[in-house]
């Protein structure tokens, strides 16, 4: 079965080389434009574009694939391209751009779509970040067959994954790709065979994970702490919470809600630090006492708060802010 690929980040790569390991032909992998990354900000070649080459594929990398877009020349390409993979399908993973009518037509089985979340629940493009966020104790896999609408296909296979008390978007993300990629290679065996059953969405449990913005990430010390908690998990790895002491900005990178909270509670302001010492740093919220673990100075490295500590100047009774470039978002 000759399959594109057509996917940019981390979480696509781990599919591209699980089909690669299940012996599906890939004549043509398609991914986002080189970016400049790290501190030097030079080009840099998405990871699926690292897995291909190393694999000796034939890479595209066009900035559109609209054909009436801002680069006709370079969607134009791309058809050409694919016309000559003469693939079976296409498989999509967090690839960053729409797919117009003509791409989804191009192979005889159509585009399946990779989508981290339990659909039609986050449909949208941070659907790891939101799950968190909001609480959610289950996320998944849905193998979606791509349509012309935003995550809004029919459902191929889908696999719960449980949310863990401590997960981040990043430890989530991990396994979720992983049971991405074994649910697509899945997926591709039953259509091969005409196996596959598609059920449309529900119209029921409709929401959107909108794309995850920086400014997003200041902590608001008048949320209650179980709320903080969940974004310091969901915005870590990126964009990371932060606060700031006296106009230097503070990464928080690990919190947990203290469940048992003292007396000095009592009269505290939200973000004035209650306590400092090896457990933690605890800050008065809006409702309840966070415990902050792991810091991270400007320019410095992550550490444990008796660590961070030790190169930081912080005193009970002083209070924590927002960071003077950051605007909180509505909770």
């Amino acid at each position: 079965m000759k399959i594109i690929f057509a996917g940019t980040p981390e979480f696509a790569r781990v599919a591209l080389e699980r089909l690669l390991a299940a012996g599906f032909e890939i004549p043509l992998v398609l991914s986002q434009p080189d970016r400049p990354a790290g501190r030097g900000m030079k080009l840099q070649a998405s990871p699926v574009k690292q897995c291909a080459l190393a694999h000796g594929l034939a890479v595209a990398q066009p900035r559109s694939l609209r054909l009436d877009g801002k680069f006709p020349d370079e969607a134009a390409a791309a058809r050409a391209a694919i016309r000559a993979a003469n693939a079976d399908a296409m498989v999509v993973a967090a690839y960053g751009l729409i797919l117009p009518q003509w791409v989804l037509d191009a192979p005889r089985l159509g585009c399946f779509n990779i989508h981290a979340s339990l659909l039609p629940r986050w449909r949208g493009a941070a659907p790891i970040h939101r799950a968190i966020e909001a609480g959610d104790q289950h996320s998944g896999v849905t193998i979606m067959q791509m349509d012309a609408g935003l995550d809004t296909g029919d459902m191929l296979l889908v696999e719960r994954l449980p949310i863990a008390a401590d997960d981040s978007t990043g430890s989530l993300h991990d396994r979720l790709a992983v049971l991405g990629g074994r649910l697509m290679v899945e997926a591709l065996e039953m259509a091969a065979c005409g196996g596959l059953r598609p059920v449309p969405q529900p119209a029921d449990g409709v929401t959107y994970a909108h794309k995850i913005e920086k400014a997003e990430a200041a902590i608001d010390w008048t949320l209650p702490a179980a709320v903080i908690a969940r974004r310091v998990r969901a915005f870590n790895p990126f964009p990371g919470a932060s606060t700031a002491l006296a106009g230097e900005a503070i990464k928080v990178w690990a919190a947990q809600v203290e469940t048992d909270t003292g007396a000095d509670a009592g009269a505290a302001v939200p973000g004035q630090v209650l306590a400092i010492g090896p457990q933690g740093i605890r800050v008065m919220t809006g409702d309840g006492v966070l415990v902050l673990d792991e810091l991270q100075r400007a320019g410095g490295k992550r550490l444990p708060a008796a660590d961070f500590l030790r190169g930081f100047s912080l005193t009970p009774g002083q209070v924590l802010d927002v960071p003077a470039t950051a605007t909180v978002a509505a909770a």
